[in-house]
């Protein structure tokens, strides 16, 4: 995977976070892959909260992915290998959306890739916890 750094937030609190997903919804251009990374506890399900505002969004760790009005917001974190992505049927669901953001996909994108349709552009948002603060460093990416 290769990323370029669009923009970061140093020291961010969380109730920056509207603000940092307002600034990167311009920053972006759509529809868009989003692979939301960072340790367990960063608030990866939180930004999605703040970039989804207004929606019922919650992690969709158990389910795997949740169905939103413009978005469909996945947490591959209990995968546990690239070939159950397939079983996901994601290109059936993103037919009209806006933003695939997918919590912990990195490791996966090469695989995941294949199943956005090419007109989606890809991003990471990638989240650091650093003495209780975070940093969020944003990229666009490419394989």
């Amino acid at each position: 995977m290769n990323k370029n750094l669009i923009r970061s937030w140093k020291k961010v609190y969380e109730n920056d976070l509207s603000y940092i997903a307002h600034e990167m919804k311009d920053l972006m251009e759509l529809p868009a892959l989003i692979l939301l990374e960072g340790p367990l506890g960063a608030g990866k399900t939180t930004f999605a909260k703040a970039l989804f505002k207004g929606e019922e969004t919650f992690s969709p760790t158990y389910s795997i992915v949740t169905n939103l009005s413009q978005a469909l917001h996945a947490d591959f974190y209990r995968l546990e290998s690239a070939s159950e992505i397939e079983n996901l049927e994601l290109p059936l669901y993103l037919e009209e959306k806006m933003y695939l953001l997918v919590e912990w996909g990195a490791k996966y994108y090469s695989r995941l890739s294949q199943d956005i349709p090419e007109n989606f552009h890809h991003y990471l948002m990638q989240i650091e916890v650093e003495n209780e603060l975070r940093n969020f460093s944003f990229y666009s990416i490419s394989h």
